[in-house]
This record gives C-alpha cells, structure tokens and sequence, in this order.
C-alpha cells in the first residue's frame, strides 16, 4: 500500500505548497471596500501601503501589483498553464492577442499560455454604494516540454455549466463537490483547455472544491498509481483522516490505494483537492517563465524582450472594462460569449 495519511499537515499562507504537476496555488481572499469612480478603492484608503508591489493585508485587503485597480497588470507568460477559479468578486482580464472577459460567481478561466503570452488579471470593485469582497484561487499546472510551445489559449468554464453533485454519508449528512478537472464518481468535469495536461484522462488531473456538512463523511477513492493528491483544508474546524486530527487552514497529502473516510468537525469545511500524474521532466522557472532548462528561459526572456508576445493592444496595462459591463468572454476572431 503507498499510504501517506496526513503525516505532515502544512500551514497554509498566501501562497500554498504544491506537488507536481501542479507549480502554484494562491488563495486570494480580500474584503474591498467600496469602489470609486475608478472601480478602485477610496485614494485615501491607500495610505500607508506599497503601492505596485502591494502584498501586505492592511484593513483586510491588498492592491498586489496595482496602482489604482487591485490586481495583476500586464505581465507576460510562457510554458505552464493557469486555473483561476472566484467565488466572490469579479476578475477583468485583457490579454496580447485582443482576448477579454469579466468573470465571477464561482466562474473559471482556464488559460494555457504556452507559446507566451502577456494578460492582465485586475480586480474592479464595481460596487460604489457597499463594499467589494472577493475570493479567488489561482492554480499554476505544468506542461511538459512537448506542449511547451503550444498555441495560447483561454477558455471559460462558467459557474452554471460546471458540474456538481451532492452525496449523502450514512447519517444523512451532505457533501458537496464542485468537479472543476477530473470526476467525482460519475461526475465528470467540462472539457479542458486544449493542450493541457488535464485534457488526457491518463493523468488523472482534478481539481475540486468540496464543502462538507457539519459532522459529515466523506469517502475519498484510492488514487491512481504514481498520482499526487493534495487536499487543501482553507476553512472550517477540523478534520479526522483516519487517526490524524487536522485544524483548518492545513493541507496535507494524501495518497492511498484504498478508501479513506475523511470526517468533519462542527461548523461547514471547505477544502480544495489537486491531484495529478507528476511530469517526470526537468523544471527550471524564472518568475512567469517555467521551461525545461537554464538555457530555455534565456531564449523566452530575449523572445519577450523582441516581441512582446504579440505586444500590448490595450489602452493601459491596468485594462478594466465599464463598470456596468456583464460577464462575458471575447475570444480570437471576435466571438463574444455574454452571461447574466
């Protein structure tokens, strides 16, 4: 049996610990106050703060890297792909190659920037009259060498399309599973972004969001041979794997080839699982830049300095889009996808 039952929980920060195939996840949780003309906060709330390089939770929230919007202004990608999944609040993104979308209400982005790519994540704060909160995961997965130099790519998954099912443990109580990638049982995820490592079922790529009943059970599957499974515990009371108590705000690894019952304390749980085939590949990463070699991040750094990815075709690199714009996607050619 490979069994490793939560023998080494981890706090959980800002910034979570990863297992390949996955480089990355951030949980973003802030409570923005209410927006100004701009969709930014009150210019006197930005007292105090460190503006363009803004990581500090002062009064509950942060800019990251913005100067009047919160968020992530235009910066440049190649050789990985990203999941942004938001629960609360809404996310503009502008990309090189005229690609655009608001999205928010449990919406997703899956985005491969293979080839490269420069986009912009900011988070407008579209309401002037109450405050803003927003929630969000951003989940970095690799790409092996092979789909390194993939054609850029983004593709929503919007709230009301994303699969979901409610199971029942034995007393009754509910668990509910959000199927991002992968299954859950029977439940089967929408397609992935082409080219992605989740796109072959023999990679075993999921990624859930699960809440959990007070007191309910949880049956978690074995897992495939040579996968990594990562349960990140972000809200709740605590949790027992087996014989092993977990307070929340820990992840741990959890890896079995038999059933592990998993049962939660006295108040909702919320947890999200990331799990994959690791990409037995060499990693080597500069910032927005994760290639197989030293030698291969130079040549996408000179590629950025040459090209841009394609350049800028915005107005700023803080693009935001009117404040009374919807939910939408505009994609190459055009082709505009709008939701209430």
């Amino acid at each position: 049996m490979k069994t490793n039952l939560a023998l080494n929980p981890k706090p959980l920060g800002f910034q979570w610990e990863v297992n390949n195939p996955f480089l990355f996840c951030a949980h973003h949780l802030d409570q923005f106050p209410a927006g100004n003309e701009n969709m930014g906060p009150a210019p006197s709330l930005l007292k105090g703060r460190n503006i363009g390089q803004d990581f500090t939770l002062k009064d509950g929230w942060r800019m990251y890297h913005g100067q009047k919007v919160p968020g992530f202004p235009a910066h440049p990608h190649r050789g990985f792909e990203t999941v942004t999944i938001v629960l609360q609040g809404f996310v503009d993104h502008s990309d090189s190659h005229g690609q655009a979308g608001r999205y928010g209400k449990g919406d997703v982005q899956w985005m491969i920037a293979g080839s490269g790519l420069q986009h912009c994540e900011m988070f407008p704060l579209i309401s002037q009259d109450k405050e803003n909160p927003a929630e969000l995961f951003q989940v970095w997965l690799n790409l092996p060498k092979a789909l390194k130099f993939a054609p850029p790519h983004y593709k929503m998954l919007w709230n009301e399309d994303i699969p979901r099912t409610t199971l029942r443990d034995e007393n009754n109580k509910t668990v509910e599973i959000t199927v991002i990638a992968g299954q859950a049982g029977d439940i089967k995820a929408l397609p992935p972004a082409p080219d992605s490592w989740a796109a072959d079922p023999e990679n075993n790529v999921a990624i859930l969001l699960v809440k959990m009943e007070p007191g309910a059970t949880w049956t978690l599957a074995p897992s495939p041979p040579q996968v990594s499974r990562s349960l990140y515990f972000y809200r709740g009371d605590k949790l027992t794997v087996n014989d092993s108590l977990i307070s929340a705000k820990h992840s741990f690894d959890l890896n079995t080839d038999s059933e592990i019952p998993i049962v939660n304390g006295n108040s909702d749980g919320y947890i999200l699982l990331l799990q994959g085939k690791p990409i037995n590949e060499p990693v080597a990463q500069y910032g927005p830049f994760v290639m197989n070699t030293e030698t291969e991040i130079r040549q996408a750094i000179s590629d950025y300095r040459a090209t841009e990815f394609g350049g800028w075709p915005w107005p700023t690199h803080e693009h935001v889009f009117p404040r009374d714009k919807g939910r939408f996607a505009r994609y190459v050619g055009g082709v505009e996808d709008t939701r209430p």
